[in-house]
């Protein structure tokens, strides 16, 4: 299998061709692909700002490991979500807490992951110091929180440069989410991946809620680096610039989508006044959990037009994810053996993605 990944990856510049089917629904390549892949790289948990005081925390589950991220002081941690006396999870949903107790044997433990309580514990042997939660490799850029769970992670920075010249003047750092929601897709996290990264499907399967501001013939491929690739969905002229934003945007950024992958498993759309970022947590070799955030530029859009925004992209993702799940019913077909891609202003972010996994199911 990492051979026909190679050998797409490597496909002529003039004749792209994507993955076949199997590749998105075979269990034994998932598992592969979990080890090689996912477990060690960086996956986006959230946005900076939504753990801006102590003791704000979100519960989430990623790749099977069950994680508490917290502010714990001026940092952001990511925990074990498994107590350390009989493996029961302590947290759930999103809060603020100063300790999390365990609800099983009261076990309690602070936002350092320090035991700081164990009822009854008076055998001679028990040291509260070697019962600390486990933790995760966790880093912030852009306004982003990162997690990996390798022991030894990949450098995120190596990763991700040159992705400040792309977005950077968009000060992602000062976009403050106003929405988030999780759902449940019935489809290979790559293909979601794919999708979000090619404006070829815009006018056909956006008619209405994109296709009048980022027609499909107006997308323009963008830079791409070692763990990153973009593309830009430019705005007709007739379509003024959809808010104020930064105030070193140039005319070209104001009046376009930036759109980028970083992978694994985040995909993300930044405009002026607008940052919406989709984190996928792969569940099955058919199943994904995407938990997106929206997020605004300081004060660069009122109430009524955030509520507009919000309900644009909740039926932005509806049409995505009826194609996507419909797309996945039919990946198992001895016919679905992966077709040419488009030209690079469409689907050329596909095949840096092609690139990228056939480096890492190889290294």
């Amino acid at each position: 299998m990492c051979q026909i990944i190679a050998e797409c990856a490597a496909a002529p510049d003039d004749a792209p061709i994507g993955l076949p089917g199997y590749f998105y629904t075979d269990s034994s390549f998932y598992s592969f692909e979990c080890q090689t892949v996912l477990r060690r790289g960086w996956h986006c948990v959230g946005r900076v700002d939504e753990f801006a005081v102590p003791g704000d925390y979100l519960a989430l589950s990623l790749l099977g490991e069950p994680l508490i991220i917290v502010r714990d002081g001026d940092d952001i941690k990511a925990l074990s979500n498994v107590c350390r006396h009989r493996g029961m999870p302590l947290a759930e949903g999103q809060g603020n807490a100063n300790r999390f107790v365990c609800r099983y044997h009261a076990w309690a433990y602070g936002t350092d992951g320090a035991l700081l309580r164990a009822p009854r514990m008076k055998n001679a042997g028990f040291d509260p110091k070697t019962c600390k939660l486990g933790t995760f490799s966790c880093v912030q850029r852009f306004g982003f929180i990162y997690v990996s769970l390798a022991e030894d992670p990949p450098d995120i920075d190596a990763d991700l440069a040159g992705l400040s010249d792309v977005i950077g003047r968009y000060e992602p750092e000062k976009y403050a989410v106003v929405h988030s929601a999780s759902e449940v897709w019935n489809c290979n996290w790559k293909t979601l991946v794919e999708n979000f990264m090619e404006g070829y499907h815009l006018s056909v399967v956006h008619p209405q809620t994109l296709h009048g501001y980022t027609p499909t013939g107006l997308s323009r491929k963008g830079p791409n680096g070692a763990g990153f690739t973009s593309y830009f969905a430019n705005y007709p002229d007739n379509i003024p610039p959809r808010g104020e934003g930064a105030a070193d945007l140039t005319k070209e950024e104001r009046h376009r989508s930036t759109l980028f992958a970083a992978f694994p498993c985040q995909v993300v759309s930044v405009a002026a006044s607008l940052l919406v970022s989709l984190s996928i947590r792969p569940l099955t070799p058919t199943s994904i959990e995407v938990r997106w955030t929206m997020s605004v530029y300081g004060d660069s859009l009122d109430g009524d037009t955030i509520d507009a925004r919000i309900a644009l992209w909740e039926d932005v993702n509806r049409e995505d994810r009826e194609k996507l799940e419909a797309m996945q019913s039919a990946l198992g077909s001895v016919f679905a053996t992966g077709g040419p891609l488009a030209e690079d202003d469409y689907e050329g972010t596909v095949r840096d993605f092609l690139l990228w996994l056939a480096k890492q199911v190889a290294a």
